[in-house]
This record gives C-alpha cells, structure tokens and sequence, in this order.
C-alpha cells in the first residue's frame, strides 16, 4: 500500500462545513478520512456517504456494541453505504455478528481493543483483571478468531498484536503524533515513523492535521516520514 492508502485524516470537527474544508483544503493528497461521533451527530453520515461517493474511503468509526441482532442489523446498512471500515468493541459476541452480517462485502471490520486514552489504572477502574498491554493480546486473538479484517490498538502493541494476527489483518492505531505534537488527551502515542516499523498498517492522525496553521503541509509533512519508512 502507498503512504496515502495508511493514512487516516481524523475528521474530528464539529461541523460538515469544517469537514469539507479540510477535505477540500487536502485534495488529491489525502485520500482516507475517519468520521466518528462528533461529526456523526453533526450530519456526518450522509457526508460519509458522499465522500465514498466521491472516490474517497471512509472509515466509520462508530465502535458498536449491542445485541447480536441489534449489531448485524446496523452492519448490514453500512455495507450499504459503502464504507471502507468500521469499528465495533472486541467482544466476540458482536464480533461474529457482524462477520457474518459484513460476509461478501468490502467492508473491513475492526475490534477496538483497548483505548489510546486508557492506561493501567483506567482498565482497572473500569473493572478488568488485565493490564492495558495483556487485555489488549487478548482481545487482538479473539478479533483472529471471530474472522475480523483488523484490529484497533495502540502503536505500543503493534508488534506484539502483529504476531497474534499475522501478516494480512490490519492494525489500525490511533494515537499518532509527530515528534514534538501536543499529545492531547492521548497517554500511549507513538511518532509515525515508529508505529510503521511497530508493525501498524493504518495510521489515523486527526489534530496534528486539522488542527495545523497549515493542513496541507502537515499532512505532506506526515505522507513524506511514512513514505521514507516504506522505502527503508
């Protein structure tokens, strides 16, 4: 894959005008744009559905949980929109339902394993036995098992997630910040250069671009280090 197939532009604005502004202000540079809740509930679906239209991916970050039927029912429409990813939690219940809902299409189906918001004390807070890096393995395995095109994790896990899943289900990692960024609300990042070579196949970076004085540059800027890697 080329550097501009790996990268993910984070939509993360809050309203579609922004969204096309940065779209618009990307061009033919970017070519993959997640849209999560912010922008979900701003309209963004029906601009989801427009930017696949327009030749571009779209990875629909809804993380879905719910029932069986209750998931593969909501699957089963998205494969309709022509979405090129979507996220549900790894649990292998909702899992399986939605690999059996997704089954002919292009669709690939990721299990978000543990959030790169997350560190030890906050898995514990919420009620797991694991650290975040052993609940992380666990659920990568059971994305392997359930038939999952990937898996969304922290850079930090990439290569040990790589070895669970092998060489052909995506590790998508959120997270990303160039050397010197502000890390946000982010507690495990990593810089591009280095989450490509932990063994990530996609990398989704939303403020380090939409956020920039200037987008295009930034993102040239992220397209060029990814590239360096790939050739190395």
């Amino acid at each position: 894959m080329s550097a501009r197939d790996r990268l993910i532009v984070g939509l993360d604005v809050p309203t579609i005008a922004e969204a096309e502004k940065v779209v618009q202000t990307l061009g033919d540079t970017a070519l993959f744009y997640k849209i999560g809740y912010q922008l979900v509930f701003a309209g963004g679906l029906e601009f989801a559905r427009d930017l696949a239209r327009d030749g571009k991916k779209v990875f629909l970050d809804m993380k879905l949980l719910d029932i069986d039927n209750t998931v593969a029912k909501g699957v089963e429409n998205i494969v309709k929109m022509g979405m090129s990813m979507l996220t549900l939690h790894a649990y292998p219940k909702a899992m399986a339902a939605a690999v059996a809902a997704a089954k002919g299409s292009d669709l690939c189906l990721l299990g978000v394993t543990v959030l790169t918001s997350m560190d030890a004390k906050d898995v514990i807070d919420a009620g797991y036995e694991y650290d975040p890096h052993t609940l992380v393995l666990r659920r990568a395995e059971q994305a392997r098992i359930a038939g999952m095109g990937g898996v969304v994790c922290s850079a930090e896990e990439a290569r040990a997630v790589r070895k669970i899943v092998g060489p052909d289900m995506a590790i998508v990692t959120p997270g990303i910040r160039p050397a010197g960024a502000d890390l946000g609300d982010q507690k495990r990042v990593m810089t591009p250069a280095d989450a490509l070579k932990a063994g990530s196949s996609h990398l989704v970076v939303a403020r380090p671009i939409v956020k920039a004085d200037d987008p295009l540059a930034a993102a040239s800027a992220i397209l060029a280090e990814m590239d360096g890697v790939r050739a190395a």
